[in-house]
């Protein structure tokens, strides 16, 4: 019987693995063209000398405080694995009840582990005039975003446990469908969760309407949200279906003209219209079931994730997990970044605008516009500047041909 057990679990991980390759390879489908080549753009050519050495010594030190930081997650993770169930020996919450505690406990640790270098990196933004944002609004907003990620690892792990107490060792089966469909709502509900929000300047609009019209899709509000001079420009696509919206900050509508700003809002459409946040929820379920797997496997020594002594570990695994699968998950946002970049190329028809955007993004956030390989790989969610610019050349050169 232990045999044939084992034989079922292998053939059902065969075809998990099958189905996942499968759904991978038609949500990697892209409008940019097959075999399209990038012609050499030098990181001279998208800042000046002083910029680019100021640029480069700014990421510099943020890509140290990164690593080093990754590194002492990992080791005070694995010591409350080893250690994190002596906090709750006496423990009378019940055992879901204990689980949740020693979850909480985890973030606590977590938040004190974080929170230093994130006001070293903090420092060094303000040092280098990116952000604006004092110390206190940056440990109010810090603590939001605590409650947050309190808030879901709470609701996961009493969906795991509750789940894992009659299911024992399956629970990730139904785990992986309940999971991918809270990130769906979450997606869904997104656009209502981003806080000062603003109509946007009449011509915004206009240029939003024009875009959406050429990339087929109806009209999608625009709202501007209010950072003032906290952060660098950015913009985002959020919602799904009819909580569709692009949001832009503040900062990107004082520091762009109008010829940068309507290369942005064709990239942003560009992501509704390739229907990458569908897709942001399709490659969440392809690394949410073998995670999941995963976490049911390795906890099983602690006997599984419907006892409570199992949660310690369980984030120890899913730290690591998510710090393994980095390259990869990167490697999928920069090629949507992509996309929507080539699509906002072809609806504007503007490749001097989306060069002086990229160049401004560089200048104003100051962006090494060609980082290290092993921080285009672990850090890098688009592609890196010299190649943003490099492809608004690219289909210049096609569309002159």
């Amino acid at each position: 019987m232990a045999r044939a057990a084992r034989s079922a679990l292998v053939l059902g991980l065969l075809a998990l693995a099958a189905l996942l390759g499968a759904a991978a390879w038609t949500l990697w489908d892209t409008d940019v063209p097959e075999g399209l080549r990038l012609p050499e753009v030098e990181a001279s050519a998208v800042l000046n000398a002083d910029l680019l050495e100021e640029a480069r010594d700014f990421e510099r030190f943020l890509r140290i405080s990164y690593l080093v930081s990754l590194v002492v997650v990992i080791v005070v993770f694995a010591l409350y694995a080893r250690y994190g169930g002596r906090f709750v020996r006496e423990s009378a919450a019940g055992r879901i009840g204990t689980g949740m505690l020693l979850g909480m406990l985890g973030l606590a640790i977590l938040w004190l582990v974080q929170t230093p270098f994130g006001l070293v990196d903090h420092w060094w933004q303000r040092r280098h005039g990116v952000s604006e944002l004092g110390y206190d609004e940056w440990l109010i907003i810090n603590w939001f975003a605590l409650g947050g990620e309190f808030l879901f690892l709470c609701l996961a792990l009493l969906i795991v446990m509750g789940l894992a107490g009659p299911l024992r060792f399956w629970w990730w089966v139904p785990g992986g469908f309940v999971f991918v469909g809270l990130v769906a709502l979450f997606t869904f509900v997104s656009p209502y969760m981003i806080p000062a929000q603003e109509e946007p300047p009449p011509w915004v609009v206009d240029q939003a309407n024009q875009l959406a019209a050429e990339q087929g899709l109806p009209e999608i509000p625009v709202r501007v949200q209010v950072v003032e001079s906290w952060e660098a420009p950015n913009a985002a696509a959020t919602g799904l279906g009819p909580t569709r919206r692009v949001i832009l900050w503040d900062t990107m509508l004082l520091s762009f003209g109008e010829d940068e700003i309507r290369v942005v809002l064709g990239h942003e459409l560009g992501h509704h219209s390739a229907n990458h946040l569908w897709k942001n929820v399709g490659w969440y379920a392809l690394f949410a079931f073998p995670g999941a797997l995963a976490i049911a496997l390795i906890t099983r020594r602690r006997g599984g994730m419907r006892e409570p002594l199992a949660v310690p570990l369980a984030l120890l695994v899913f730290v690591v997990l998510q710090t393994l699968a980095l390259p990869l998950q990167n490697a999928i946002t920069r090629h949507m970044e992509e996309e929507a970049d080539w699509i906002a190329l072809e609806t504007t028809q503007d490749p001097d605008g989306a060069r002086n955007l990229f160049q401004g993004f560089a200048r104003e956030a100051l962006l090494d516009p060609d980082p290290p390989w092993w921080s285009y790989h672990l850090t890098e969610t688009h592609p890196v500047i010299v190649d943003r610019v490099a492809m608004a050349e690219a289909w210049r050169d096609r569309r002159e041909r």
